[in-house]
């Protein structure tokens, strides 16, 4: 029978060991932003542009006017938000559609929508109402379709995805009151009973789970005899008893999502329900967010979108000392941040995901860092966008309409990015998952050399190794094609893109020798050096934005759309990318690095609780994490489900 799960006490290296065991070994197939991080821009694994197939594309385009009409008629935002909740006609109104199916096989009853179509579906809908594009992209994007997609069994697909394509609404349960992206520290355990197991625990922030009717969840299989146990994922009705959704949480923004806490007591699942085998929970949830995470993306680029619209619409308007604010180059030059940043994401968000949906390339640091680099932007875009609409920016939509003027949500904006930073791994997070798979390849070699738990004949065998990759490696970091004038001609139009190129490949360069100069004098002690770790990811997703932007405005103008605007577009973002770039390489080795952790040591010791004096804390009493004993449920089940 099931026994209570408790939390467990991890080291430090054991939950390295953990994140570790959950990564993807072995580089099967090329990675455009692996081969970036070692020096080595490879082009020709992104240009020419990839394309969908036409008759992909036909379907997608014919369901994106099916999408728009429902968005424009159906979905009215400023209710959405006003009542913190998306109406049950509205969701009902989307599984008629096949919303709800946009990335299930069409065998399975689904749209069969490709990645970067899915992608453009989201971020319509999105724009339409943020809490809509997260329902979808929460159910598609990391609940039951994608990983029985990538790990089910036949039985199981055949079992669920037909439910999840038009009726049933699902959700990811992996983080608990006291567990976020230290995955180690579990506790949900599933004890098995003969063909059975039986699930115990709290989860928090389920996403969807509030209205969910099938649940991925992630619990911990305790190891006896013939289990392997570990971590692993099943699919769970939302319905079986000991099931109880005990709260749905309300937040800053996203005002609508149905967020809640769902408790299991005595669950009993089907072991046919177990999604891949015992201990494999977390490479699946990894996996799953290699694509799951382009759909954060998607959003932070409908965001850009709308936000460029709006800054055009309302500085041409808007006058100030005799001319429309747009003209004044302090209002202006945000105007051309946010129109050659939209550009940017874009060109990154629809480079991944027809990678994504090609296959030929493992674009686990690709999805990475489209998400960390889209998050921060969108953020920043709005932000700016609130600044050129001053006070209005600051006003409600409803406020504005009270007095008559147009219902710009501008604030709303802003609150409903600012969890995208969070979101699917945090930008921290996400800096530390890439800085690792940035450096995979001198780890391969040389890791051993800093393990202090290898012996000595294991280290001269790594150094050797070490050697002989070294040896190869860094005279290659010397020159290369960034340096030789005529590099990437097909670029030079009218606006010249080939020397923004050039740059990239030089500056790759660059970015590798940093790298193997931190390693070489930090070693084991570069994993703590995470500011130093953050700046270098920084630069390799601008390098990566780069790339796409000028990738994708050659795409434009060899199919003769708006080419010579992409063009000019691209030229923008590249020189200020590269402003952003010198500035991180600058604080590579200049920085307050050290003196920041001292400064945190006396915070905590309360050495500065003085600096606190002379305020009000507002915050009510209660536990800073709440109590997430096991056992039956004291509350009312909130759960709601949609038929």
């Amino acid at each position: 029978m099931s026994a209570a799960p408790t939390q467990p006490t991890v080291t430090e290296r054991e939950a390295r060991q953990v994140a570790e065991a959950a990564r993807e070994q072995v580089w099967r197939k090329p990675s455009f932003a692996k081969e970036l991080f070692l020096g080595r821009f490879r082009l020709d694994l992104v240009h020419p542009h990839p394309m969908p197939p036409d008759e992909d594309a036909q379907r997608g385009e014919e369901f994106l006017t099916k999408l728009r009409d429902f968005c424009e008629t159906k979905i009215d935002g400023a209710v959405i938000e006003r009542d913190a909740r998306i109406p049950d006609d509205v969701i009902n109104g989307l599984k008629e559609l096949g919303a709800l199916g946009m990335k299930i096989d069409t065998k399975y009853g689904g749209l069969g929508l490709t990645q970067v179509y899915y992608n453009k579906a989201l971020a319509l809908a999105g724009s339409a109402s943020p809490a809509v594009g997260v329902l979808l992209s929460a159910h598609q994007s990391i609940g039951v379709p994608q990983p029985l997609k990538l790990f089910g069994t036949p039985e199981q697909k055949e079992t669920f995805l037909p439910r999840c394509a038009r009726t049933d609404i699902s959700a990811f349960l992996l983080t608990e009151p006291d567990v976020g992206s230290d995955p180690a520290r579990l506790a949900t355990s599933a004890v098995p009973d003969g063909d059975e197991y039986v699930l115990d625990g709290v989860k928090l922030w389920t996403t969807n789970g509030v209205v969910a009717d099938l649940l991925v969840v992630m619990a911990r299989v305790p190891k006896s005899e013939g289990h392997k146990g570990g971590i692993t994922a099943f699919v769970v009705e939302t319905n079986s008893p000991g099931v109880t959704v005990e709260n749905r949480n309300a937040f800053l923004g996203l005002r609508g999502i149905e967020n809640g806490v769902t408790r299991f007591h005595q669950v009993r699942v089907p072991a046919a329900n177990r999604i891949g085998p015992e201990g494999a929970g977390l490479k699946i949830a990894l996996t799953t967010l290699n694509t799951g995470r382009l759909s954060l993306p998607a959003s932070c680029v409908a965001a850009g979108k709308w936000c460029l619209k709006i800054a055009r619409e309302w500085t041409a308007a808007r006058e100030q000392w005799g001319k429309p604010i747009a003209h004044h180059e302090a209002v202006g030059s945000k105007i051309s941040f946010i129109a050659a940043t939209t550009f940017a994401l874009e060109a990154v968000l629809d480079l991944s995901s027809q990678m994504a949906d090609e296959n030929r390339n493992d674009i686990r640091i690709e999805g990475a860092l489209a998400k960390l680099f889209a998050s921060e932007m969108a953020w920043l875009m709005a932000d700016e966008l609130v600044q050129i609409r001053g006070g209005r920016g600051f006003e409600t939509a409803e406020s504005l309409a009270a007095r008559g003027e147009r219902a710009v949500p501008a604030e709303q904006v802003l609150r409903d990015l600012r969890i995208n930073r969070i979101f699917e791994g945090s930008t921290e997070i996400m800096h530390l998952l890439i800085a690792r798979e940035a450096v995979d390849a001198h780890l391969s070699v040389a890791g051993d050399l800093i393990d202090p738990e290898k012996s000595l004949s294991d280290k001269a065998k790594a150094g050797a190794q070490a050697g002989v990759f070294y040896a190869k490696w860094l005279p290659k970091l010397v020159a290369g094609p960034g340096q030789l004038p005529n590099s990437y001609n097909e670029f030079k139009r009218e606006v010249d893109l080939s020397t923004h190129l050039r740059y990239v490949e030089r500056t790759a360069r660059k970015l590798a020798r940093s790298t193997f100069y931190a390693m070489s004098r930090w070693q084991g002690r570069m994993e703590t050096k995470q500011g130093f770790l953050g700046r270098i990811v920084d630069i390799g997703a601008e390098l990566f934005a780069m790339s796409a932007a000028c990738v994708r405005a050659e795409l434009l103008r060899s199919t003769e759309d708006h080419g010579r605007e992409a063009y000019q577009l691209a030229d923008v973002f590249c020189r200020q990318s590269r402003i952003r770039v010198e500035e991180l390489f600058g604080r590579l080795w200049t920085n307050t690095d050290d003196l920041d952790r001292k400064v945190v040591k006396g915070v905590l010791s309360g050495t500065y609780e003085w600096l606190e004096e002379g305020i009000v804390d507002p915050s009510g009493e209660g536990p800073w994490i709440a109590d997430a004993t096991p056992g039956p449920s004291k509350k009312e089940n909130v759960h709601r489900p949609i038929r």
